[in-house]
């Protein structure tokens, strides 16, 4: 399963939530180049790496997704995906409409879906509320969150969080749902 928000939409926390709720799925984690927030640990958050390890991983194909996101790189390692697919593990993918556009490329039956804020000035409020970004970072994410959101269209799935829980709800139901499916 793939999630994805624009910044500040809630994704790292729906996230969590659902996976205590299912403990049958598993996250990647995904590796940047930006540096880690108050709390986020090397591994477990993320994997923080300089932008010249990311480039040089990159380059040795050892990414499943990448791309370039708010002047940072993000991208999913490629060894974990592979290794949990084969054990037969199912996967939550939090990432970008970049790197969502490249996985259902390589695997078609992915699923997607797209947390939607319910309103732009919530967005807002949420970016700046966090605390954890300067003004000019907050406005880039912003001015990004335009043409993420123009892409919510290619996702199957779109759950509006305006209220945590329900969106939690939606999203595990979602899980759920297609875990069920006859493929």
């Amino acid at each position: 399963m793939i999630l994805s928000a624009p910044s500040g939409g809630g994704k790292t926390s729906v996230c969590a939530e659902i996976l205590a709720r299912l403990p049958w799925l598993k996250r990647c984690v995904t590796a940047t180049t930006r540096p880690p927030r108050a709390g986020e640990r090397h591994g477990k958050d993320y994997w923080f790496l300089s932008r010249k390890a990311f480039e040089q991983r990159l380059k040795r194909g050892e990414f499943y997704e990448h791309a370039e996101v708010h002047g940072n790189l993000y991208g999913t390692p490629m060894r974990e995906v592979e290794s949990s697919l084969k054990a037969g593990q199912s996967l939550v993918l939090v990432i970008d409409v970049q790197g969502a556009a490249q996985v259902r490329r390589r695997k078609r039956d992915a699923v997607t879906v797209f947390l939607l804020p319910p309103s732009w000035r919530e967005l807002e409020r949420r970016l700046a509320g966090r605390g954890t970004d300067q003004p000019q970072v907050i406005k880039r994410r912003l001015a990004d969150a335009g043409g993420e959101l123009a892409r919510a269209g290619e996702y199957q799935y779109w759950v509006v969080n305006d209220r945590f829980e329900k969106a939690v709800d939606q999203a595990a139901a979602i899980a759920v749902a297609e875990s069920l499916r006859r493929h």
